[in-house]
């Protein structure tokens, strides 16, 4: 099997990736070994059809604006 090294890791986000170990009871290097053999799987060209079907979908549809309901919701 090969071996990655990546270095100059901002100090936060190697943070992060223990908290999410820690929460899926993996080690570090586990977490990260499992991060990155999902992300290999994603099939770009598959996920950008993907966006682009929801889009259609969606075109000519309106949405309320987001900060109206979140204003509604503190005031309740």
């Amino acid at each position: 099997m090969a071996q990655i090294i990546v270095r100059n890791l901002d100090d936060d986000v190697v943070t992060r990736l223990k908290m999410r170990a820690q929460d899926n009871d993996r080690s570090l290097e586990a977490e990260v070994r499992h991060i990155l053999e999902q992300s290999a799987k994603v099939d770009i060209t598959q996920a950008r059809q993907i966006a682009l079907n929801i889009r259609e979908r969606l075109k000519g549809r309106t949405f309320p604006d987001s900060a109206e309901l979140i204003r509604e919701d503190r005031e309740r």
